[in-house]
């Protein structure tokens, strides 16, 4: 892959759509997700709608869904459609996938089935969704078998807009998705490449104490628009953790247009833009070395 003519990696997409029509998750939680992003009316786009997205402005993009069937009961996207859908894009789409950690030793026969046979490169946690903490052990089987395979491990961290809003919001546990607790599987799984998703609002220090303290702990900006970024992301993005930060979006609800413009007027330092937008990235993902 030749990336002197990309413009910037995003590591954090959203399929939430299939082939046949169904969502990844139920109608009242991405509605809520939707009031949340103040993204009323945004069609959710194929995967061969994103590509073209993403290929019109030399970007390229990672594809993943969240399989959480245990804590919804709501069916999955196949990991295996969205591989195959990246596939046929692959000069811009670069898969991952999602297994519920629930599914034990059914759910490492399928990660090693995605990375070896579909190319998968990382697997998304969304821990308050799938009803699980990062450090149960539980989990522990299906990291070891990304760790071994060279893949990558994403995990939201901090509130999510999905269910905000609901009864309950909707049996979504937050305190799942503080990144506190991804600090024991980056110590019992060194060698496993972590990203924390997202600005980790209320913990955004963990998530820079985590990143700053462990080796393979990076994190993503996806989710907010940059100029509501906490001053002290801004300032360790700019300095100690320059080289692990990295561009993410949340497309569709929030595009990259949005993000980027919003990034031009951040105040980071013009040697450490190209690292955010790129170079971190692929260095991350076993890409071919930007020039």
């Amino acid at each position: 892959m030749n990336l002197d003519s990309v413009k910037a990696i995003d590591v954090h997409t959203h399929a939430e759509v299939g082939r046949d029509g169904r969502t990844s998750l139920s109608p009242a939680l991405l509605g809520a997700s939707e009031d949340y992003f103040k993204a009323h009316g945004h069609r959710q786009p194929s995967i061969a709608e994103t590509a073209d997205y993403y290929r019109s402005r030399n970007m390229l993009a990672v594809v993943f869904t969240v399989d959480a069937e245990h804590a919804t009961g709501h069916p999955r996207i196949s990991n295996e459609e969205i591989a195959e859908d990246c596939a046929a894009h692959a000069d811009v789409l670069i898969p991952f996938a999602s297994v519920d950690p629930y599914k034990g030793k059914a759910g490492v026969r399928e990660a090693r089935r995605l990375v070896e046979e579909h190319g998968v490169r990382g697997f998304k946690f969304h821990p308050s969704i799938q009803g699980f903490a990062p450090d149960d052990r539980m989990a522990f089987p299906l990291y070891e078998a990304i760790e071994e395979l060279g893949a990558v491990a994403l995990f939201h961290t901090g509130q999510t807009g999905i269910g905000a809003g609901v009864r309950g919001g909707g049996g979504i546990r937050l305190k799942y998705s503080n990144p506190m607790l991804v600090d024991d599987v980056a110590v019992d799984f060194p060698d496993l490449r972590i990203i924390l998703a997202h600005p980790s609002f209320p913990w955004q220090d963990e998530a820079l104490a985590v990143a700053t303290h462990k080796e393979h702990v990076y994190i993503d900006l996806s989710g907010w628009s940059p100029k509501y970024f906490p001053p002290q992301l801004v300032r360790y993005a700019n300095s100690l953790l320059q080289d692990k930060v990295l561009f993410g979006s949340d497309y569709p609800v929030i595009t990259p247009d949005r993000w980027l413009a919003d990034f031009e007027k951040l105040e980071i330092k013009d040697s450490v833009r190209p690292k955010i937008l790129k170079n971190n990235a692929a260095r991350l993902l076993n890409l071919e070395d930007p020039k």
